[in-house]
């Protein structure tokens, strides 16, 4: 089961604890060939093999699971976000095992695929302007929550502590345990900002020596979903630059390139955001002499169709 709080677990009902059983305790994945250095190891969370199948499941519970608790969304109360995908379909995956309904705002060039995975699981799609990425479709999600408060419940994960909590409590501890203390940096990109926040904030709390490192696009212009270029973006609210030691940039073809090679070199089919964790933790440690490096995979190529036929031809 997901590391939690002792507060939260005790109050969950037998119900939610099946759900909660599905979310976190991924495994960590060491990577020989893509990347090779004596003295350095470097490692992937694993994070589709949960249920939602992506990294996102992690804030997606505890942002459901905290909402109920506190009374903000039932039956007749939607929740609403905006979302690229991975989070909006943690959100319906969780909502449809407990019968809440779910809107969701979407840049329009997110994936087909997980378009119709969300309407698959009974999603009410507010599809929104691929030029302004995830920021018109934050934009349009606070609309439609001011103009129908009581229709709605805005999770609004960009905001919500509930999204950073969720990798304090689960996803730092489980790479302390797996790695048995010896992590020395930890390498992940921004978009809501939440894993590096949470991560990271626990891990300098286990060991104020681990450095943490967030990635994040090299223009505004790029092709990498749910990541954001933090000089031009609408900065999340739970974003914590104090957190991470320093930022470095990663370009999407580098980050495509590195799927091509995970998959030939590793048998991994990854999702671009993964190939873009990769990229930067590699950089990270072709400057060590000694260390292990962690990051995430966020989610598989399953539901970047269009792109794998890019990459792969």
């Amino acid at each position: 089961m997901i590391a939690t709080d002792a507060s939260m677990h005790t109050i969950l009902t037998p119900h939610m604890r099946r759900l909660a059983a599905q979310v976190g305790n991924t495994p960590l994945y060491e990577l020989r060939n893509v990347f090779h250095k004596p003295g350095v190891r470097l490692f992937a969370k694993l994070e589709w093999q949960q249920l939602s199948h992506s990294v996102k499941a992690r804030a997606g519970w505890r942002i459901v699971f905290t909402a109920i608790q506190k009374g903000h969304i039932h039956d007749k109360r939607r929740l609403l976000d905006a979302t690229s995908g991975n989070t909006g379909i943690a959100y319906a995956t969780f909502c449809a095992a407990l019968g809440i309904p779910v809107t969701l705002c979407m840049p329009e060039n997110a994936s087909e695929a997980r378009k119709r995975i969300l309407r698959s699981l009974g999603v009410e799609l507010i599809l929104t302007s691929s030029l302004e990425g995830t920021d018109g479709a934050q934009q349009e999600a606070a609309e439609m929550a001011a103009t129908y408060p009581d229709r709605y419940y805005h999770a609004n994960q960009y905001a919500n502590d509930a999204n950073w909590q969720a990798h304090y409590h689960s996803t730092a501890l489980e790479i302390w345990s797996q790695t048995q203390g010896q992590i020395t940096h930890f390498v992940a990109g921004l978009g809501t900002s939440g894993t590096v926040t949470g991560t990271g904030r626990r891990l300098r709390e286990l060991n104020p020596d681990i450095e943490i490192i967030a990635l994040q696009p090299d223009t505004p212009m790029h092709g990498l979903e749910g990541w954001k270029h933090m000089p031009t973006a609408i900065v999340p609210p739970i974003y914590d630059p104090k957190v991470h030691h320093k930022t470095v940039e990663v370009n999407t073809l580098e980050a495509m390139e590195m799927v091509k090679r995970t998959a030939k070199k590793e048998g991994l089919l990854i999702g671009p955001s993964s190939g873009a964790n990769l990229a930067g933790a590699i950089k990270v440690a072709e400057q060590l002499e000694k260390g292990v490096v962690v990051t995430t995979f966020a989610d598989t190529a399953d539901k970047y169709t269009e792109v794998m036929e890019q990459i792969f031809g």
